[in-house]
């Protein structure tokens, strides 16, 4: 039996490895940059805007799945792409986490009593000049969405045994400055995560499972 099929994809077990890894610990330099050095002169800048995302893991027993959303496709910025539930931190926002959840109610109707925050990951600074926080929480299979549909195409769960097979994380790239720039690709049931999202799936996965 190889170690990824030997490997527990509870919800339980993702709790234990992040209070393992002392979830406290925010102050590695992650983001878009982490997978491709040659851009840090553009992409790590002084007016990075403040983000929070939730990270919300589904507790179904053996099988954890995390729930994503496409974003509508009438939005002007990121329109169609998949993406955690999350946005700006507001000036009122007395934490990320805080705004995390906040947005996630905005967005999906998933309440903030629905979900137990078990830690944070490192900041992450994206392509397009924001510094997002991506918290950590767990929720209980009995919930119901509402979706926001000015922001919000669709809702989803991937199986955490999937976002956290390094097999199922293809790399692209595009030219970007007369560069190539580097991104991840996970195309999952008709629908394709990449780009920031999953540049944090994939930080999620060497932090807690590789």
């Amino acid at each position: 039996m190889n170690s990824l099929a030997a490997s527990s994809f509870s919800a339980r077990d993702f709790r234990e490895r992040v209070v393992r890894l002392h979830p406290e610990d925010v102050t590695h330099d992650y983001g878009d940059h982490y997978f491709n050095p040659g851009f840090g002169d553009l992409i790590r800048r002084d007016n990075l805007r403040a983000a929070a995302v939730l990270i919300p893991v589904v507790d179904h027993g053996d099988e954890a799945s995390v729930i994503l959303t496409k974003r509508a496709e009438k939005l002007r910025s990121h329109s169609g792409q998949v993406a955690f539930p999350g946005g700006r931190i507001d000036i009122t926002d007395p934490t990320p986490e805080f705004a995390a959840l906040r947005e996630t109610t905005e967005e999906i109707g998933l309440g903030a009593d629905r979900v137990e925050i078990i830690g944070r990951m490192p900041d992450y600074v994206s392509g397009s000049g924001y510094l997002i926080a991506p918290v950590l929480g767990i929720v209980q299979p009995d919930f119901h969405l509402t979706l926001n549909v000015h922001e919000v195409d669709t809702a989803f769960e991937v199986p955490m045994r999937f976002l956290m097979d390094p097999a199922n994380h293809h790399q692209g790239s595009r030219m970007w400055d007369n560069r190539e720039w580097v991104y991840y690709d996970m195309p999952y049931g008709g629908q394709r995560i990449w780009g920031v999202t999953a540049g944090i799936i994939r930080t999620l996965y060497e932090r807690f499972y590789a």
